[in-house]
């Protein structure tokens, strides 16, 4: 009988390998950025197109590879990481299997320009689906340029299956994302399809944070620090109060590569417990160090998992210091260890009987004793005779107006502060408060008292007394009109300064337009008067069968936001018109964050309308600031204030902050 089993070719075994180790356009990214890591390049830059199935390329300044190097590279198990079993059990890289350079040349076009310092010309190395093409000289900067082409190109069904063009830039940004977190000593340049995404310097570990979340987490971030013989835990966490449902602002980093672990985000969730909703999650940032033999990262090809041999000290190490970071600010009481004082607790014994302690209670207690008496309280027995106000002597500032109901000879009027020291009301600084005084210095108090009552002609008095046997009237409150903004100036940045009452204020742009737009969004959806832009070229997108079937489902709401959409059947739809506050490249977006909208179970009528407005206003309102002419942001201003509510926008944020005298005086010193 003929013998069945046979070696399989490298091309297959790597193509087979290949699915474990790259398995979209994320993975290529990821494996590349680690080898430039690796390579110790300070800086780094990845392009790609088409969501990475067309192009690929990464440019590091490491230290290159000489001739046979940049061909051995894309042989399997080829690695200069490891060159035993032990030192799998201490690695400092993150590679080390020799598989990845194997099972990316496997299915697609790669091409390596590299040099190394010190040589004149550098190589340029092709490897077509697996095979070897070809090795040329050529001129190049020192360091390794990757470019991987047309991936999966000779594995069709695999091509056909990755997903579309704007999830896989999605996928490839978090990668990098992850890459550049754990490196921020690194320079990282994302660019797609030649235009910048991320520009990101080398920086502190805060400062990289910022810059790859946003600056929105900077006010929120609290460091954390713990360091035992076992693990040492560092990095951030977020604050309580910036918890959210939909949070992505969440990383673990095990001796610098990213790792994910229910079991230990355990430990951070616990941490928070009761200062956060529970469909809430907070943000962190937390980079755990330990021994290299302590811990394997040879779980999956992937190693975005990770096993440690101390695990339960490891979490109990993280949910300590959490904890600690929170009671730091307050959130979580602190733990006292000063023992002066304190309850003992009894240790539970088996078999031993507990007595409850007896209440104790002051039988003799009297609160009118005369021990309990102030003596410096004013005697209850004695007629009042006055306050003893000191008054000022000297020259004062004196304002035009006479004090009401003191005539002419009460002069102008002062405030008293309480420490006997006069204000004069036209000071910016007097923010009322205190009673009126005089100017006259020798006069008492009593005597001022009695001359003003003296001089109150007969029937001035201010206040009115209504008799009981009146027939009782119905009290008003009285609420100052809105003063609205003035002198509106546009800040760089999407601000304008404006005055409101006297005081100088800064409008955020975006909040206010998104104020705006929800409110005439809320009232297009009540009585359907939209208006409506037509595309010069109508725009069409693929949906699915339910998304295609919900959208149809509200085709009287979308309507009346101002859509113009043919159904065409077969989950196609065309869109010939669209509102015409939002921006043509947002369209596909919108409709994708109303489909979100719909599909929310809300029964009430009001509260779904307000919904599908929010989303609305925040996808018309996103998009470059430029900085308003003086008309536009009186326009804008105006249209603010005709909302009726202009303090928060509809996602619950300050539309705008007042200045006050006392922050400039701080800034100014």
């Amino acid at each position: 009988m003929a013998d069945r089993i046979r070696l399989l070719p490298e091309v297959v075994a790597n193509q087979i390998a290949a699915g474990e180790v790259v398995n979209r356009p994320a993975s290529v990214v990821k494996e590349m950025m680690e080898n430039a890591i690796d390579a110790g390049a300070k800086r780094v830059q990845v392009n790609f197109r088409d969501g990475g199935k067309d192009l690929i390329q990464i440019v590091d300044d490491g230290c290159g590879m000489s001739p046979i190097d940049a061909r051995m590279a894309f042989d399997r198990h080829a690695t200069s990481k490891i060159s035993s079993v032990d030192d799998i059990y201490a690695l400092s890289t993150f590679g080390f299997r020799g598989e990845a350079l194997a099972s990316i040349a496997a299915v697609a076009q790669v091409e390596l320009q590299t040099r190394q310092e010190g040589d004149e010309v550098g190589t340029c190395t092709e490897i077509n689906g697996g095979q070897f093409a070809s090795q040329t000289p050529v001129m190049c900067p020192v360091g390794s340029q990757f470019f991987v082409r047309n991936l999966f190109f000779n594995v069709p069904a695999r091509r056909r299956f990755l997903d579309k063009s704007t999830t896989s830039a999605s996928q490839i940004r978090t990668e990098f994302q992850r890459v550049a977190l754990c490196n921020p000593q690194v320079a990282f340049e994302l660019y797609d399809n030649g235009a910048p995404i991320f520009m990101l310097p080398s920086a502190s570990l805060a400062g990289r944070i910022v810059d790859v979340v946003g600056r929105h987490i900077k006010q929120n971030l609290l460091e954390i620090e713990a360091d035992t013989s076992i693990a040492r835990v560092e990095g951030f966490i977020g604050r309580p109060a910036a918890a959210k449902k939909r949070n992505t602002e969440q990383y673990l980093f095990a001796n610098g590569r990213f790792f994910k672990s229910s079991y230990l985000t355990s430990a951070i969730v616990k941490a928070y417990e009761k200062l956060i909703p529970e469909n809430c999650t907070p943000s962190y940032f937390l980079y755990i160090s330990t021994d290299p033999s302590r811990i394997d990262v040879n779980v999956h090809p992937q190693k975005t998992e990770v096993k440690f041999a101390d695990e339960e000290a490891v979490w109990q190490i993280i949910h300590a210091a959490v904890r600690e970071t929170l009671a730091k600010t307050g959130a979580v009481p602190p733990m006292d260890f000063d023992r002066e004082g304190g309850v003992e607790i009894p240790v539970l014994e088996r078999g031993a009987v507990y007595t409850e302690p007896r209440a104790m209670s002051d039988e003799s207690y009297n609160p009118f004793n005369e021990e309990y008496v102030d003596p410096s309280a004013p005697d209850p027995n004695v007629d009042f005779t006055g306050f003893d106000v000191p008054f000022h002597d000297g020259p004062s500032a004196v304002s035009d107006t006479a004090a009401p109901g003191f005539g002419a000879a009460a002069g102008g009027r002062r405030s008293w502060s309480g420490g006997g020291a006069f204000r004069d009301f036209g000071d910016p600084g007097f923010s009322g408060g205190g009673f009126s005084l005089p100017a006259a210095g020798g006069e008492t108090f009593e005597e001022f008292v009695s001359d003003a009552v003296r001089e109150e002609p007969a029937g001035a008095s201010a206040l009115e007394f209504i008799p009981s046997a009146g027939n009782a009237e119905q009290q008003r409150l009285e609420i100052d009109a809105d003063p609205g903004f003035t002198d509106p100036l546009p800040v760089a940045g999407g601000y304008v300064a404006a005055l409101r009452g006297g005081r100088l204020t800064v409008v955020d742009v975006r909040r206010a337009r998104e104020r705006i737009l929800y409110e005439d969004y809320l009232r297009m959806l009540s009585n359907g008067s939209s208006v409506s832009q037509q595309l010069l070229f109508p725009e069409r997108l693929e949906l699915s069968g339910d998304e295609y079937a919900l959208l149809e489902e509200n085709a009287v709401d979308v309507a009346a936001l101002g859509f113009d959409i043919d159904y065409a059947g077969g989950g196609v739809i065309e869109v010939k018109g669209a509102p015409a506050d939002l921006p043509a490249d947002a369209i596909d977006k919108m409709l994708y964050e109303l489909l979100q909208a719909f599909a929310m179970p809300v029964s009430l009528g009001d509260v779904r309308r307000e919904k599908i407005a929010l989303a609305m206003a925040r996808g018309a309102a996103r998009g470059p600031m430029r900085t308003l002419s003086r008309e536009e942001a009186a326009a804008l201003l105006s249209q603010l204030a005709e909302t009726g509510n202009i303090a928060y926008s509809p996602s619950g944020k300050a539309v705008f902050a007042e200045i006050l005298p006392e922050d400039m005086r701080a800034k100014l010193g």
